[in-house]
Formats: C-alpha cells, sequence, structure tokens
C-alpha cells in the first residue's frame, strides 16, 4: 500500500553522491523538521524521466525551493548513475537520492515490478510534499509516459494551498 497523507516517512538509510563519492543519508534526518518534496521516477536516463519528468523540475527548481526546505530525486539505482544523470540533466538545485536496493522505495510502498523490460523493482512515477516527516500531499503516475499527479507544477500547486 503507497504511502498516504498523514503518514510518517520511514527512516531508511540510503545513498547520495557527496564531494567523497557515496554517502549515506538517513530519511528520518533528511525529513525531520523541515518541508520536503521528493519525487521518484522509474529510472534515471530513462526516457520519460529524462524528456519530461526532471526537466519540469529543474526548469522549477527556485520556484519550488522558494516554498521548500530541500527538493529531492529519487531512483532505484546507484549513487553513481544518479550523479552522472544529475549532471547530465544540469539539476545541481536537485538533491540526488539513490535507493539501489529499493528499501525506501518499498518502505514507501511506491516498488513496481519492472521485471518484464528486465528493469527489475523499480520505484513508481511520484511526487510528494512532507513537513516534518509527515506526507502533506502524495500524487502517483501510473499510467505509462503520464507525468500529471508528480509534475512539477501540480507540486507548485499543492505548494500554493
Amino acid at each position: 500500500m503507497p504511502i498516504s497523507v498523514g503518514d510518517k516517512i520511514p527512516n531508511v538509510t540510503i545513498k547520495t553522491n557527496g564531494p567523497d563519492g557515496p554517502e549515506n543519508i538517513s530519511t528520518g534526518e533528511l525529513f525531520a523538521g523541515k518541508r520536503v518534496v521528493l519525487f521518484g521516477v522509474p529510472g534515471a536516463f530513462t526516457p520519460g524521466c529524462s524528456n519530461t519528468h526532471m526537466p519540469g523540475f529543474v526548469i522549477k527548481a527556485d520556484k519550488v525551493l522558494e516554498k521548500v526546505d530541500t527538493l529531492a530525486c529519487m531512483a532505484v539505482n546507484d549513487a553513481f548513475v544518479m550523479r552522472a544523470w544529475q549532471k547530465d540533466q544540469n539539476a545541481e538545485a536537485i538533491l540526488m537520492l539513490a535507493d539501489g536496493n529499493a528499501e525506501f522505495t518499498h518502505a514507501l510502498g511506491m516498488e513496481k515490478d519492472a521485471s518484464g523490460a528486465c528493469m527489475g523493482v523499480r520505484s513508481l512515477r511520484f511526487a510528494l510534499i512532507a513537513e516534518d516527516g509527515v506526507v502533506t500531499y502524495v500524487g502517483i503516475d501510473t499510467e505509462r509516459g503520464v507525468v500529471d499527479k508528480s509534475s512539477v507544477d501540480t507540486i507548485l500547486a499543492h505548494l500554493q494551498g
């Protein structure tokens, strides 16, 4: 069951790519006392993620960051891939989170089986807003190629209200 409004973000250790390479990051610490937008994608460098989902957040990162403390992107990829994708997308304003073992994805209830495409377990396409670790909005896009409930424009509309 996917995480819902009012639920607490689970505390899981995942990775980000720091100045000296991959570093552990606790989701409990990341979300504590902050307003955070997290969007999850099925995979770095995949067409929908690279051509539609990520670019919207890159273009409007400043507008999102005026309203939140952290803007983060997560995928079931390793920290090196996430860093390379961050550079490729000019997404330096976005904190890239690598959930290589899909532990955080599973804890959020956002996993999907993409083994039919030889991609194993992946994340659903989603975005959420959390305040002090509690979800205030979650949008999940389940139709292939559709970025609607998890788009930057939808997130900005929810941040306004």
